[in-house]
């Protein structure tokens, strides 16, 4: 394979040294621009590990898109972000902005790969994606320099986008080494001045210690006006009871967990719970995913590299031939002796990110939560993971948030070098190898994320914001867990105080845990579980006395309309009423104010299209028509209608949030408490023009439109976020028809689009719903 010159995808310096993020009070343009121009050299430089071109167009992993996607992808969001603020006005590859605008979030492990991993999608070369990354380079560097800049800089501000762009990117530092740490090993080489960590450190760790912590209250979350960069998970700032409880000195180290490995822990299913046994057969594991074996064990990875094995017999040239001791293998947290440390010596290796290593026992293993929760369960004795309020509880005393920037440890470089963050190594450590807090806990920030108890949720008071409105809340579903503390690669927010972060518990990150249990049977851990949409007998992973009172339902109100019941509601509404005429008559304002407006008729755009019967309707007054929704199963439904003319469906008879049953327009049978019901589309249609599409955002392949209708405001979490875009997406003759929400008129409207839309008409249109008489009002803009 032909070796790469790293400096080929450098549009800067090659550096693997993190700057400190800058404080929003006091910072400077200067200081801003230096910090985005390491967070954009940071992230090049991650690529330099890539041997060749061909890497970059190979699957790490099998559920994920080719390295070339997310090398791509973080300049789009800088545009997308700065042409949502207003502070650039054009884009400059609209082609390469939708390619690389979009990655992939598999709903479970055994998920079909994405069609954008084989070999028939066609990718740009990496010169091409180059240069574009120079391109955007230079007009963020333009943005930094030319705008004027107000102290503090806030959420309100245009310039949070910038910060936004900055985080973003450092967050896919991240990702991106994770995916590069799956690639074969001839894939990757190690460049000047990457640093791996030493194996040991002092006589090594024979005793992984409990160390009691007693009840305490803990603040958790952020003040919205703190004066660093933060995600909306982030927010606001609450106070959380911890009861006592006693956790593990030292995170889990390889040396540990390997007990587990050869006691049959990845064969035994009484360890694990229902979903961790069903991923475990799926993927035949048999130990962490990044330990190698001479067994010939089959990797995850994807595409072309399908069927590859990371485990296959070591070549002598490749193995790395410092020879240390280990100690003593330790079983659970108290250090005992088992086997012959040689011998384990020979069986595993370590992959980082670019070498094959001699296994460093006393680093801490990187597993799944899965994992982590079967060897909790190995361990028995009633241990399990950490809750999120309890990794504020093993911290160091923590300022007060209002002393503001003073309070952030990861503003200080000296305060950093306690922990291994901000890539000080490209590795992990020894778990004793950085300083303990003064409660004696090791790696509290740093070194490997550690896997949590809790569901990622919102905290109360959630709010998202317009830049980025599905950011997290897409993740507050039930099927993500919390990690906290970073890893040895986190820098910016993710390597800072207030981070919270989550993924799907059978996702691989730099991700370990420590073990805890309450030490008062009577009380339960502090743990914030969430339920899942349409699940019935949901498994809970932790035991606790009183499971209901730790749920707390998602923060992501647009989640709630997945409920099967409100399914029945769309239909119901759209379908099966007799005398209602809200769909029919908004259809025709729409058309009419076309008429009036000259606007010509081919591509419209139905945003909130529900289960598609307006969509049905407008389709036959367009060449093309697209719906678009939140809601998964509402654009299921509107696409069978659209292949088969009709559906069948339940409709419930009980005391559900349907809160009226609508009068039925066609024949029902009566079965227990529900009805069978058939919708059926009212009017002919060409199913070859109508495309129904789930989005949780306006993504750049929306564009071109003469027609966009914007009707789903009453049921979106952040107005101002579906109506930013909209001025975008038009054709300089195009329509927007907004349906006003009592909250919100077209005075609350105005300074949203502002620059963007103007106001050319509005409507007050009648319609019937349940037999009354209602009104709305109907907004007309078009380009500003």
């Amino acid at each position: 394979m032909k070796t790469m010159d790293p400096q080929k995808i450098l549009t800067g310096p090659c550096t693997y040294e993190s700057l400190t993020p800058c404080d929003l009070s006091t910072c400077t343009k200067e200081q801003i621009l230096k910090y985005f121009e390491n967070s954009y050299s940071l992230n090049e430089s991650i690529f330099t590990v890539i041997a060749s071109e061909k890497a970059f167009y190979t699957c790490p992993d099998r559920l994920r898109l080719p390295l070339i996607f997310y090398y791509g992808h973080t300049a789009v969001v800088y545009m997308n972000k700065l042409l949502l603020a207003g502070l650039i006005k054009e884009r400059i590859n609209l082609e390469f902005e939708t390619m690389f605008e979009t990655g992939v979030d598999e709903m479970s492990w055994d998920d079909t790969e994405n069609y954008r991993m084989g070999g028939s999608f066609k990718w740009p070369s990496l010169d091409k994606v180059v240069e574009f990354r120079a391109q955007v380079r230079q007009i963020v560097r333009r943005v930094i320099q030319e705008t004027p800049l107000e102290i503090p800089v806030t959420q309100e501000s245009q310039w949070w986008a910038v910060f936004m762009g900055m985080d973003h990117e450092r967050i896919h530092i991240e990702t991106s080494s994770v995916l590069i740490r799956q690639l074969p090993i001839h894939m990757v080489h190690r460049p000047m001045g990457w640093t791996i960590a030493p194996k040991l450190h002092g006589d090594g760790v024979n005793k992984n210690v409990l160390v009691q912590v007693n009840e305490t209250d803990v603040s958790v979350g952020k003040p919205r006006d703190f004066p660093t960069y933060g995600w909306d998970n982030e927010y606001p700032e609450i106070n959380k009871k911890v009861p006592a409880f006693e956790a593990s000195a030292h995170l889990i180290t390889n040396k540990q967990f390997l007990h587990f490995v050869n006691t049959d822990g990845y064969k035994n299913k009484q360890w694990w719970s229902k979903e961790g046994w069903q991923w475990c057969e799926y993927r035949n594991t048999r130990h962490p995913a990044f330990w190698v074996c001479e067994e010939g064990c089959i990797s995850n990875v994807g595409g072309t590299l399908s069927g590859h094995s990371h485990c296959k017999p070591v070549n002598n040239n490749q193995q790395d031939t410092e020879n240390q001791s280990n100690g003593n293998l330790s079983n659970g947290v108290i250090g005992q002796e088992n086997g012959n440390t040689e011998q384990l010596q020979e069986k595993y290796r370590l992959r980082i990110i670019c070498d094959e290593i001699d296994m460093p026992w006393d680093w801490p293993v990187v597993v799944n939560y899965h994992e982590a929760n079967a060897y909790c369960n190995w361990l028995g004795q009633g241990y399990r993971l950490m809750t999120e309020a309890e990794h504020h509880a093993i911290r160091d005393p923590e300022p007060s948030s209002s002393e503001g920037a003073s309070a952030e440890f990861s503003l200080s470089p000296e305060k950093n070098k306690k922990y291994n963050i901000n890539m000080q190594y490209g590795t992990s450590t020894p778990v004793n190898m950085h300083p303990p807090t003064e409660g004696g806990f090791y790696d509290v920030f740093g070194n490997v994320w550690e896997w949590t108890e809790d569901h990622f949720n919102g905290l109360p008071g959630y709010q998202t914001h317009a830049y980025y409105d599905d950011f997290s809340t897409p993740t507050f579903d039930g099927r993500h867990n919390v990690i906290m503390g970073g890893s040895w690669v986190s820098t910016g927010s993710q390597a800072a105080r207030f981070g919270r972060y989550a993924f799907r518990r059978h996702f691989y990150q730099h991700a370990g845990f420590r073990i805890a249990r309450t030490l008062d049977d009577s009380q339960d851990p502090p743990v914030a579980l969430m339920p899942i949409i349409n699940t019935e007998d949901q498994e809970i992973t932790i035991k606790l006395a009183d499971v209901d009172a730790h749920m707390t339902p998602s923060t992501n109100t647009q989640l709630q309309q997945e409920k099967a019941v409100y399914l029945c509601r769309q239909l119901l509404m759209e379908f099966n009423t007799q005398g209602d005429n809200y769909f029919q008559t908004l259809s025709s304002a729409c058309l009419e104010t076309m008429q009036r407006h000259g606007s010509e008729f081919n591509k419209a755009l139905d945003i909130g299209c529900g289960c598609g019967s307006m969509t049905f309707e407008l389709s036959n007054h367009f060449q093309k028509i697209i719906g678009t929704d939140i809601c998964g199963q509402f654009i299921d439904a509107a696409e069978k209608l659209r292949q088969n003319g009709c559906l069948s469906y339940h409709q419930t008879c009980d005391d559900s949030p349907i809160a009226k049953q609508p009068k039925l327009n066609c024949n029902s049978h009566t079965n227990g408490d529900t009805h069978m019901v058939q919708a059926k589309v009212a009017c002919k249609f060409d199913q070859t023009k109508i495309g129904f599409k789930q989005f949780t955002w306006l993504p750049n392949e929306l564009a071109d439109f003469d027609l966009v209708i914007q009707r789903s405001l009453h049921r979106v979490q952040n107005k101002k976020a579906w109506l930013l875009r909209l001025g975008d997406i038009i054709v300089p003759t195009g329509l927007v028809i907004i349906v006003c929400t009592d909250d919100w008129t077209e005075r609350d409207i105005m300074p949203t689009v502002n620059g963007r839309l103007k106001l050319v008409e509005t409507t007050k249109m009648q319609y019937k719903e349940d037999g009354e008489e209602k009104s709305a009002l109907l907004t007309a803009w078009k380009k500003a």
